[in-house]
């Protein structure tokens, strides 16, 4: 009898220790979205919420965007916390439901966003030359056989995130115009940043992949890459919001956007900005520049 209640005592604890595992993170998760969706006023008294899709990795993602967002405090009067999602879908879900109020978007989850939510976005970043635009780079390894884009037939790609406009619909245009679709290529992959796909690349796990242009040159100055082709210009990544942000808001931080000067008033508070999208700061939004980015996120089947 002993050894039987023993076990019975013990077989009630491990219940209990699973069911408050698991508890906790459902009310977590239903309070957050009924809380935040759809109402956001001027007068919330928590700080805003910035979302961004992930580029190189969460650790060197969040430590380049903690230092902006203390520059977005001190220039527009708001408190401001990060957002963290793994998946790009998520952070268009987010700002579109209300529980990010600003977010960092390449141009597909832009199209998406305002598609399936309404949202808008303010301004566009700048490259080092200051245009608002940015390429891709299809790439290989250094010591690789492949010498050209049409060498990539009966190969193996890595993309990006499957909604990343330099990650996957810039490379995988790029293939088509050297005549190679996927059922050309002996296997391909999203891996989910661009960080992944240049480890994927050069660990050997995949023959070549597409990725930002400002992370492709970071690897050809340090001899790891060999670049296969770069692409035409496109729009850059822009800073959109959810529709339901005061207008006193937006007003404000579309300015201190505009105002934001990564290279010389303000470069010394910031971290690694030079390996975003917008390293010269931004300017206004041009929805007129989205065309050809919406035709191929429509050939790809991204805008259901």
């Amino acid at each position: 009898m002993t050894y039987l209640k023993v076990f019975l005592f013990i077989v009630i604890i491990l219940s209990f220790g699973c069911r408050e595992k698991e508890i906790p993170k459902k009310v977590s998760l239903t309070k957050r979205t009924v809380a935040k969706e759809n109402h956001i006023k001027s007068s919330d008294t928590g700080a805003l919420k910035f979302g961004f899709d992930l580029r190189l990795g969460p650790r060197e993602d969040v430590k380049i965007y903690l230092p902006f967002m203390r520059y977005l405090e001190q220039n527009t009067g708001n408190r401001f916390s990060l957002r963290f999602t793994e998946k790009y879908e998520d952070t268009v879900e987010n700002l579109g439901k209300g529980i990010t109020h600003f977010a960092a978007l390449g141009p597909v989850n832009c199209i998406i966003a305002n598609k399936k939510y309404g949202t808008g976005c303010l301004v566009m970043g700048l490259n080092s030359e200051g245009r608002p635009e940015y390429r891709a780079v299809v790439f290989t390894r250094i010591d690789s056989p492949v010498k050209s884009l049409g060498d990539l037939k009966g190969k193996t790609f890595a993309f990006g995130d499957k909604y990343s406009t330099q990650g996957h619909i810039i490379p995988r245009k790029m293939l088509e115009d050297a005549g190679i679709r996927l059922n050309d290529l002996k296997g391909y992959v999203f891996t989910g940043s661009h960080a992944n796909t240049a480890r994927a690349v050069l660990n050997g796990e995949y023959d070549a992949g597409g990725i930002q242009d400002n992370l492709a040159k970071r690897l050809l100055s340090e001899g790891k890459i060999k670049i296969l082709a770069t692409s035409k210009p496109y729009p850059s990544s822009l800073i959109c919001y959810n529709k339901n942000v005061d207008p006193i808001i937006l007003k404000a931080v579309k300015a201190a956007l505009l105002s934001f000067d990564p290279k010389k008033k303000n470069a010394d508070r910031l971290v690694d900005w030079d390996k975003t999208e917008m390293p010269n700061g931004f300017t206004t939004y041009r929805e007129s520049s989205m065309r050809e980015i919406k035709d191929l996120a429509l050939r790809y089947d991204l805008l259901r």
